[in-house]
């Protein structure tokens, strides 16, 4: 490689990855983050462009969603589809509400470090990363607990939650 290649092999690598982020709320957007937040969680987990839309859902588009694109009868807290693994990376993350809301009640979790947490899982399946085997799942968790922390939300694995409030 010559010299010049390198450097602007180097100045690639240098550059923060940038993010172009759509929120769509298909709920009540009052009690759901703001745009600002879902961005700043986005980019915590954020390691190479990428297009992505978050869109916050009921229960009923959640269950059409998991039951159409991955066979489970049922609506589960957050999906995650991706469109385009060339720069930028293109995909949704697909949060749905009175799941997440359920969940954040019965966990002790305030409703935005439970979404932190998701947008965060979300943008790493989005990027590659999943939770299929044991190892990979170890893996996972121990990137999603590093963002997390830097972004000072609490160990969303403990128990009990350290975030109780």
């Amino acid at each position: 490689m010559s010299a010049d290649a390198r450097r602007r092999l180097s100045a690639m690598k240098q550059r923060a990855a940038r993010l172009s982020l759509s929120v769509q709320y298909a709920v009540a957007a009052t009690a759901w983050p703001v745009a600002a937040a879902l961005r700043r969680w986005a980019r915590a987990a954020l390691e190479r462009d990428a297009a992505v839309t978050v869109r916050f859902v009921g229960a009923r588009e959640g269950h059409t969603l998991n039951a159409v694109f991955r066979g489970k009868d049922y609506a589960t807290n957050v999906l995650t589809f991706v469109y385009d693994e060339v720069a930028p990376l293109a995909g949704d993350i697909v949060v749905c509400a009175p799941v997440v809301r359920r969940e954040a009640k019965a966990e002790g979790k305030t409703l935005a470090d439970h979404c932190a947490h998701l947008v965060v899982h979300g943008m790493l399946h989005l990027q590659g990363q999943d939770h299929d085997t044991p190892r990979a799942a170890r893996s996972m968790e121990a990137r999603e607990r590093a963002i997390l922390a830097a972004l000072g939300v609490p160990d969303p694995y403990a128990l009990p939650y350290a975030g109780r409030r």
